[in-house]
């Protein structure tokens, strides 16, 4: 088992490492007296772990209720969240009792938004069971739901208590939710780590699975640490997220995110390469990376409707927004632009 820290205020532990669901009831109750624990989950994760972790949690004295809800994006709404809050005032938890977020990036997003805001804050811990929440989304803090007008948009910071990656959990994703997560391990590459971005892009996942989810943490760990309101260095971590979101808005959530956020690496890229501020080997480095881990680098909506989108964005400040721009292999910047400027940015990337 490797074990990253995250120091935020207050620190936690990230552990990744095989089998840690069927023991997560003794990890869990180190850090949080046992207690009356709410189960969050999603309709295909209850299927396949849910009855592991309740035993493992009652097992180490914890009592159990269970929210399921219906696995997918068009679910990480305000009308699911509502839903939540209301199933843990009727069961009764209280500030010293606990959510366990059991799933990928959906689950942790919408249980620790909940734990953010019912009764003004209560503990939560991610067991992450997808690459991307792995790599990605169970760390830093970063909770919310989605509105009709862009995704993420009512949401806070919170940070878990503890995080548990079993890497054993890889072996049940789809191909195509395993290379959603690879999205957000390339984008790491890209953004801190070359010799990562090289280590995806010639020997993938297969060979150093725990490795590439630690390095990947450790990376988000040191941003999240340094900037943990987002308000400077950890935009570095929205790379690709800003055409990203777009995309995956105007496919009403049935684009997933790590191939938006591919696409939207890729399309950014593609601008500075044409604006000439970075070399054209380092996309042809990104979209090896991509292609390799079965992820789309082209986009066909027009630059218009990206513009658009990215109006809505988080990052928006103003009449201006934050880009995060390549330089080299393992290294971006932050780069403020007009939104009027912005169509133009896209299409160069199109």
């Amino acid at each position: 088992m490797r074990t990253v820290e995250v120091r935020t205020a207050p620190a936690y532990e990230v552990r990744i490492g095989p089998g840690l669901l069927l023991r997560c009831g003794e990890h869990i109750a180190a850090i949080h007296a046992p207690c009356l624990a709410a189960l969050v989950t999603d309709s295909r994760v209850d299927i396949l772990y849910a009855a592991a972790v309740t035993r493992s949690l009652e097992e180490a004295g914890f009592r159990v209720v269970k929210f399921v809800f219906p696995a997918g994006e068009a679910s990480k709404n305000l009308e699911t969240y509502a839903a939540l809050l209301s199933f843990l005032a009727e069961r009764g938890l209280t500030r010293s009792d606990l959510i366990v977020a059991l799933g990928g990036g959906i689950v942790g997003d919408l249980a620790g938004f909940a734990a953010a805001t019912y009764l003004r804050g209560m503990d939560f811990v991610q067991l992450a069971t997808t690459l991307l929440a792995q790599v990605d989304s169970s760390v830093g803090g970063k909770t919310a739901v989605d509105l009709p007008q862009g995704k993420n948009l009512a949401g806070a910071f919170w940070q878990p208590r503890l995080v548990l990656c079993d890497v054993r959990c890889l072996a049940t994703l789809s191909p195509e939710t395993l290379s959603d997560g690879l999205a957000e391990a390339i984008k790491y590459g890209m953004i801190a780590d070359a010799g990562l971005l090289e280590q995806l892009r010639n020997g993938g996942l297969s060979a150093d699975a725990e490795g590439i989810i630690a390095r990947c943490v450790q990376i988000k760990a040191d941003v999240v640490a340094a900037d943990e309101r987002d308000n400077a260095a950890r935009q570095l971590l929205n790379f690709g997220h800003t055409a990203g979101h777009a995309m995956e808005r105007h496919s009403g959530f049935t684009l997933t995110h790590g191939r938006a956020v591919a696409m939207g690496m890729a399309l950014v890229t593609r601008a500075c390469v044409k604006r000439g501020t970075v070399s054209p080997s380092v996309l042809e480095a990104l979209e090896d990376a991509l292609a390799k881990s079965g992820l789309p680098f082209a986009c066909h909506l027009p630059a218009e409707v990206l513009a658009q989108g990215a109006a809505a964005d988080k990052k928006r400040r103003g009449d201006t927004i934050t880009l995060v721009l390549p330089r080299r292999a393992g290294e971006c910047i932050l780069s403020k632009m007009p939104l009027s400027e912005l169509e133009g940015f896209f299409k160069d990337g199109l």
